[in-house]
């Protein structure tokens, strides 16, 4: 009998895998489905794979919603949740996680079940807002995203309002809390740093800041978009993970993945009736060759005056 190690057919298959590429860096996105395609999955798939990523998305729960407004959400099971996700972490190595949207308590809590087998894993945690949900779920959600998720969280990512309501609910004080005092509290709950976006500053800017509790790490200031966006966290944090799967250093990938954002939003398109999803491909667009009309929905000779974001 012929040993099957040195067949020549077993060695030409032996061969032709030696010689397959490398597979991207795998980055497995627990978060919502949601019809839209501008948030959720939608968003963090497109997102990493412009990355140059593989995203392993698995489904926590189904809103309801277009591009203007939530209206309803369905949970996933929670076992399900754990299901979708020990089926490819058996088959597939992943370099980081990427949490967004979980549902509910439950399926917090049946996520943070399947981050705490892979520790040294990276993980990057986005909060949107969720005020609405009815006020017994979203509280239950919060506490315990904040108890469950927050320990094993490397950079928690977030609108600055939206972090404040969540990290200091009882702030009071005139001014706006600083993003060193949001990771102050965050870090009281185990995350190692905060991400906080949109901070207001004068003459039409917004500041987005990396912090510890130690203080700011670093950050970047961009102009004010006058439009308003749909799964602009999403395509930030989605960035993020796939930055660090990638091996970057947390300040290079943050410095990275919010150029990445702001030239997403700055493509952005309306494809329905309400907000601007951002184009997380738009470095793939061809540029107009010379003497060649502008495609329809483009800037022309009506470009807006200097310092306008165009939103297509």
């Amino acid at each position: 009998m012929t040993n099957p190690s040195t067949h020549p057919q077993a060695d030409h298959e032996t061969g032709a895998a030696e010689q397959e590429p490398p597979a991207p860096v795998c980055v497995m996105s627990f978060n919502a489905s949601e019809p839209s395609g501008a948030g959720g999955l939608a968003a963090d798939v497109a997102t990493i794979s412009a990355m140059g990523a593989h995203a392993l998305p698995v489904v926590t729960s189904i809103v309801m919603r277009d591009t203007a407004e939530v209206f309803d959400s369905h949970e996933i099971d929670p076992e399900a949740i754990v299901e979708q996700a020990r089926s490819i972490l058996e088959d597939v190595p992943i370099a980081a996680w990427k949490v967004g949207f979980l549902g509910s308590a439950e399926g917090v809590s049946a996520v943070a079940e399947v981050l705490s087998d892979y520790p040294d894993v990276p993980l990057v945690a986005y909060l949107p807002n969720v005020s609405w949900l009815d006020d017994d779920a979203e509280m239950a959600y919060l506490d315990a995203f904040r108890e469950l998720i927050l320990p094993a969280t490397e950079v928690l990512i977030g609108n600055h309002k939206t972090l404040t309501d969540f990290l200091l609910p009882d702030w009071n004080a005139e001014r706006a809390p600083s993003a060193r005092e949001l990771a102050v509290a965050a870090g009281e709950a185990g995350a190692r740093s905060v991400l906080v976006t949109g901070m207001q500053l004068p003459d039409q800017h917004i500041d987005n800041v990396l912090a510890s509790p130690e203080g700011a790490i670093t950050g970047e200031k961009f102009e004010r978009f006058e439009a308003t966006f749909v799964g602009a966290g999403d395509t930030l944090s989605a960035a993020m993970t796939a930055l660090l799967a990638s091996g970057n250093e947390l300040h290079v990938a943050v410095g990275e993945a919010l150029s990445f954002l702001d030239q997403s939003l700055d493509a952005g398109y309306r494809p329905g009736m309400g907000n601007v999803v951002p184009d997380r491909f738009f470095w793939a667009l061809p540029p107009n060759e010379e003497g060649e009309e502008d495609a329809p929905g483009e800037f022309a000779d009506d470009l807006p005056p200097p310092g306008k974001r165009q939103i297509h």
